[in-house]
């Protein structure tokens, strides 16, 4: 059996693992990838599917998912050269749960946003 994490213990890995895996730009990317499964995406596609995210950001998120294993990096030997990302099984599998994540934002983003503001005014309860 596998060792499993234990997201409370101040040592385990599992909170960097999360810290890698749940900010916006890996969320996006690897729903593009995902739509994309079984084939592959090129790094300008990438970039201009995620609309916002940096050259330099979009390079160290795959970079990261790469390192992880949820993501291989394919280089084609041309000038420039083109460069082309799609998930592994493990990434694939990751997706399914960040789209859960994502759904649930995107159904409350309006009544957390609104209960913000009334936060920030003093009225919210």
């Amino acid at each position: 059996m596998k060792p499993r994490g234990d997201l409370f213990s101040p040592a385990c890995p599992t909170r960097n693992l999360l810290d890698r895996i749940g900010d916006k730009w890996t969320s996006m990317a690897v729903k593009v990838l995902a739509e994309a499964h079984p084939g592959e995406v090129r790094f300008a596609e990438l970039r201009r599917r995620m609309p916002g995210v940096s050259q330099k950001m979009l390079s160290m998120t795959l970079r990261k998912l790469s390192r992880d294993g949820l993501v291989t990096r394919r280089v084609e030997d041309t000038v420039p050269p083109s460069v082309h990302y799609s998930l592994t099984q493990r990434g694939l599998s990751l997706e399914s749960r960040l789209a859960v994540l994502r759904d649930w934002a995107e159904e409350n983003m309006h009544e957390i946003d609104e209960h913000g503001r009334r936060w920030d005014s003093g009225q919210a309860g």
